[in-house]
C-alpha cells in the first residue's frame, strides 16, 4: 500500500471531505479507510493535519433512537454529577478538577462570601 495523497489546506479536490463535513451532510466514514490528508503548514511546529474520506463511499449517519438517545443523557448527565456533593453542577465537570468548582474550591467565609 502507497503513502497516503497530501494536499494543501483548503485544496483538495471535490470528492474529499472530513469528519466534520461528512456530518453536515448527514454522513458518516462507514469504515472506510483514510484516503487522503490537508496539511495547514505552521511556523516552528509541525504541521496541522486533517485526514480527508471519500464522499462516494460514506453512508448515511444511523438515526437516532429512544434507546440511544436515553444512554446519551445518562452518559452526559453523569459527566456533570459531582462525585464529592453528589449534586448535579449543571455543566460537565472538568476532568482537570475532577469536581464541581465549589468543592474544588471552598469559600473560607462560609457559602455568604465576604461581607466587606
Amino acid at each position: 500500500m502507497g503513502a497516503l495523497p497530501v494536499f494543501r489546506w483548503r485544496l483538495a479536490p471535490d470528492g474529499y471531505a472530513t469528519r466534520r463535513q461528512l456530518r453536515a451532510l448527514g454522513l458518516r466514514p462507514g469504515g472506510q479507510p483514510v484516503a487522503a490528508q490537508l496539511e495547514r503548514p505552521r511556523r516552528r511546529r509541525g504541521p496541522l493535519v486533517a485526514y480527508l474520506y471519500r464522499v462516494d463511499l460514506a453512508v448515511p449517519v444511523r438515526p437516532m433512537t429512544p434507546a440511544r438517545r436515553a444512554a446519551l443523557e445518562r452518559a452526559n448527565r453523569a459527566r456533570r454529577m459531582c462525585p464529592k456533593c453528589r449534586r448535579d453542577a449543571g455543566y460537565v465537570i472538568p476532568a482537570a478538577l475532577g469536581c464541581c468548582v465549589p468543592c474544588a474550591y471552598p469559600d473560607p467565609h462560609g457559602s455568604e462570601g465576604s461581607t466587606l
